[in-house]
């Protein structure tokens, strides 16, 4: 058994950061990199993928809406074409960096809102796989099961299971609002047996009590949850203790 560990980093802005990227980076197989929209600027995208090649991290691509004041979790109006050039242009920002580096762009992870409205809007879904397979058709799209996974096979493209170490789950599968009581899980012990139970047992326990299905290709720990490195580090030893190897996202697909 094996899966990707991976973590959104680069989600700061000037002097302002959001998580301990360096020390996530040392922890996880890949990495989701803000690309400028909700957070990321040109100096944190060149220093975020630097960092990565040096350690042998998976460089993936974190596109959000450009909503930097909301983080990119804020609803907005936008049409098929919007999502289309905000994610293409995402991507190529980041992909010059890569090059730089001597590295390329893996995957591709909607942060936010973007993701969560492509699990059930169509429109949305298609205008990101469009983007993706405009730009790169070997590029993995990372997401929810639902309408943007529909999308990504459709079109051919890689696919890539997510699953969530801190959030919670509803019984069909989406997340629990982060409005909601109970939606953020930072109690280490939990994260660490819903973890273990994604990636050997191929379930999850939803916040109503009900296991649902759920075999992750990837996992994912957000950077601004509260203690997202000890998570992090407990995260991996839990998985290895279980004999879960933890490897790459390019390296699984």
């Amino acid at each position: 058994m094996t899966v990707d560990l991976s973590a959104d980093v680069g989600e700061g802005f000037g002097a302002y950061r959001a998580a301990d990227d360096a020390a996530l980076l040392r922890v996880v197989s890949s990495a989701n990199i803000a690309c400028g929209f909700h957070a990321g600027d040109p100096g944190i995208m060149h220093t975020t993928v630097a960092e990565c090649v040096r350690l042998g991290v998976g460089v993936g691509a974190h596109p959000g809406l450009p909503d930097r004041e909301g983080f990119g979790r804020r609803t907005m109006a936008l049409s098929r074409h919007e999502v289309y050039t905000y994610v293409l242009c995402q991507l190529g920002a980041l992909d010059a960096f890569a090059r730089v580096h001597g590295t390329r762009i893996r995957h591709v992870t909607p942060h936010g809102q973007l993701g969560n409205v492509a699990v059930s809007d169509v429109d949305w879904a298609e205008a990101i796989v469009d983007a993706v397979r405009d730009f790169d058709a070997s590029l993995a799209v990372v997401a929810l099961e639902g309408a943007l996974t529909k999308a990504a096979r459709s079109a051919g493209l890689p696919v890539a299971v997510l699953g969530i170490a801190d959030r919670a789950y509803r019984e069909d599968g989406s997340l629990v609002a982060r409005s909601s009581p109970g939606a953020v899980i930072t109690a280490e012990r939990e994260v660490t047996e819903r973890v273990v139970r994604m990636a050997t047992d191929g379930v999850v326990r939803a916040i109503t009590g009900r296991d649902i299905a759920l075999r992750p290709d990837t996992v994912l720990l957000h950077g601004d949850t509260p203690g997202s490195v000890d998570l992090a580090r407990a995260v991996r030893a839990a998985l290895t203790s279980a004999g879960v190897g933890i490897e790459p996202l390019a390296a699984r697909l």
